[in-house]
Formats: C-alpha cells, sequence, structure tokens
C-alpha cells in the first residue's frame, strides 16, 4: 500500500516538475503556521504525504528507529515510550495529527534540546523525492556511516524545500531513570548567573525555564544522581511538574496564549540583550539561550538587535508572516539557492516558505 503511495507521491512531483507547478507539501498540517506565508504556496497544488506511514523498522537494542515520512509522532512516541525509550530532543507536536516527517522538516525542539542536541543531531538517514521526482537516499540507520559531508541533515529545517521526506532513521535514547523539578523566585539576571554556574558542573540538567520571576530547572538522570543534585541546587521541589514541562514544550502556557506576534530567539546566553526584569512578555529557555518574546516591534528592529549581537531572531507565530526569518548576509543566500537549484531547480516544492528569493 504505502509502495503505492511513494510512487503516486513521486509521480506528482514529476508530473509538477514537467508542467512548472509549485507544490504545497503538507502531512499533519500540525505546523502549517510556521515559516513565511508566500502567495506562491496560496495557488500551489497540495502534496500530501499523511498517508505515506508506518513504522519500517525497530530494534530497542540498536537505539535506531526508521519510518516513514507521514508516520504520526504520537505513534512513534509510544511505541518508544513501551520499550523504555524517546525521541531525547523532545519534539513539539502542536496538535495531534503532527507527524515525523514535519517534526523533521521543521527541525523543532523540545526543552531537551540545549542539554542532548537538536532534532538534526539524531538524523542518521532519510529518502527523499527532489524537485525533479527523483528518489534519493542519504546516510543510514547508524551513526558512523557517512564519508563527508551528512547531506541527510540539510533536510532537517528546510521545510521540504529540497526535497519531500519519505522515510527517516533517527536515534534514540533510554528513557531516565529519575526526574525531579526545582523552582526559584528569582530575577532574569539571577536566574541566568545560577544556570552559568550550574553549567560548569556535572549537573544532570535535561531543561531550564525562567518566566514572571520564576525559574524551572529539570534534573533527570539516574536516582542517586538525580537526588545528589537535588541537594546541590536547592529551592523548592515541585510535584507533577511534567505537566508544566509537556505544556512549555507544546506551547499550551498561558504565556503563549497571545494575539502578539511570537518571536523565537536565539543568542549566546549571557547576552544581556533581550533581557528585561519581570518581563511578562518574555520567557527563557535553554539556559537562557532561546528566548521567546512577544512584541508588536517591527520585524526589522527585532531582527537587527539580534544579529548585533551574533544571534537571530525568527517570527515564530503570527496571522501575517511574510517576514519570518533572519535575513541571510550575500554569501549564506548564494549557498542556499546553489542548494535549491540542485536539488529544486524549477523551484517547485515549497516556494518561498524558508526565504522569498526560494
Amino acid at each position: 500500500m504505502n509502495t503505492d503511495i511513494s510512487q503516486q507521491l513521486q509521480q506528482q512531483v514529476v508530473q509538477a516538475y514537467e508542467q512548472v507547478t509549485a507544490l504545497r507539501i503538507i502531512g499533519g498540517n500540525s505546523k502549517a503556521f510556521y515559516g513565511r506565508a508566500d502567495d506562491r504556496l496560496l495557488s500551489a497544488e497540495i502534496l500530501n504525504v499523511s498517508g505515506h506511514r508506518g513504522v519500517l523498522s525497530y530494534e530497542p537494542t540498536e537505539l535506531v528507529i526508521t519510518a516513514r515520512a507521514g508516520t504520526p509522532l504520537a505513534e512513534i512516541e509510544k511505541l518508544l515510550d513501551d520499550n523504555g525509550q524517546m525521541l531525547a530532543f523532545e519534539p513539539p507536536a502542536f496538535a495531534e495529527s503532527a507527524t515525523i516527517g514535519g517534526t523533521i522538516a521543521c527541525n523543532l525542539s523540545g526543552p531537551r534540546r540545549a542539554y542532548v542536541g537538536a532534532a538534526r543531531d539524531f538524523l542518521l538517514g532519510c529518502k527523499i523525492i527532489n524537485g525533479k521526482g527523483e528518489i534519493m537516499s542519504f546516510g543510514g540507520e547508524v551513526m558512523k556511516n557517512v564519508a563527508g559531508y551528512d547531506v541527510s541533515r540539510l533536510m532537517a529545517g528546510a521545510l521540504g524545500t529540497l526535497g519531500v521526506l519519505l522515510e527517516v532513521s533517527l536515534k534514540v535514547l533510554p528513557k531516565t531513570e529519575m526526574v525531579e523539578t526545582q523552582l526559584f523566585h528569582c530575577s532574569s539576571i539571577e536566574a541566568l548567573n545560577k544556570i552559568h554556574s550550574w553549567s560548569q558542573t556535572p549537573l544532570p540538567i535535561s531543561a531550564s525555564s525562567f518566566h514572571d520571576s520564576v525559574l524551572r530547572i529539570r534534573l533527570s538522570g539516574a536516582a542517586k544522581s538525580v537526588q545528589a543534585a537535588r541537594d546541590t541546587v536547592g529551592g523548592e521541589s515541585v510535584d507533577n511538574a511534567e505537566q508544566y514541562w509537556h505544556q512549555l514544550k507544546e506551547h499550551k502556557l498561558d504565556f503563549f496564549a497571545t494575539e502578539k506576534p511570537l518571536w523565537r530567539i536565539s543568542l549566546a546566553s549571557d547576552i544581556e540583550t533581550f533581557t528585561a526584569e519581570n518581563d511578562s512578555n518574555f520567557l527563557y529557555e535553554w539556559g537562557g539561550a532561546l528566548r521567546w518574546l512577544k512584541t508588536e516591534t517591527p520585524a526589522e528592529i527585532i531582527q537587527q538587535a539580534a544579529a548585533d549581537v551574533d544571534g537571530h531572531a525568527i517570527l515564530f507565530r503570527h496571522s501575517e508572516q511574510q517576514t519570518c526569518f533572519q535575513t541571510l548576509s550575500p554569501g549564506l543566500l548564494r549557498i542556499h539557492q546553489n542548494l535549491k537549484q540542485g536539488f529544486d531547480p524549477k523551484n517547485i516544492l515549497n516556494p518561498g516558505k524558508l526565504y522569498p528569493e526560494l
């Protein structure tokens, strides 16, 4: 059945290539808000990969899972959980319909990302349909299988602009034995100082957040290690904290219930730009390296302020997303255009989703 679906998808891309017809790739459509709202996508033909689903291989002892791109993320997470394992980058779903293909295409990671790595870091290999309708495979199912550049990781964060994901192979990790969350009441400067101090020690921190003068630290690992770390950092122990971290990951906290543009700002954690005392429009994650900001400030001002400190700002969610990702330098733009030309020479796959020039 899925072989027939992959052939149908390939035929649709081939036809679009021959007729130079734009394609809008969708799976679970849970992250349709993410990326530019380009006019070319509004009139594009839909390429639906949600029917191309199913786990192809999973061997818990090998810590690797391979699945078709349309496989629901929830299905994969349940299978892993049943075997005491997890997707360590803690991907947000944003809807029950979320698929593993969309997860990788967006390269979005949750609270654990700063401490274990991003979705891209766990991608071992993938199979795609390029913009000419050719099926291509990259990487494999082991960590050391690539000589030279790992092309498969280009697909993580490309938002489907380089290829239609058919299959992905991911490294998984065992679930931790014990999880504890400690809470502190402090200023943003005090919170960052605490986190920076703890980062110099082998504490098993797996997540952090700061908002409205409250710092939360999640500790994960072996029971003895977590207990010792809890005694070291102090603070108030939080019962049933799992719900908080889930709501943070899925943007279900009250902070995210806003009509204002929501910015995702990445920068060095010790940068004081985008730091405000007791400002309810800010929420910090990843030890201060990721800062969510709700503001009506014009995009060019936000992105220039981020660029001035070697960071970058993404307009993550807004009703009119024309300026979304940080403007590329001329050199980086040429690299992106060359990659686009190589994978999708007629620019039919999600045109304009990343940048207007692509």
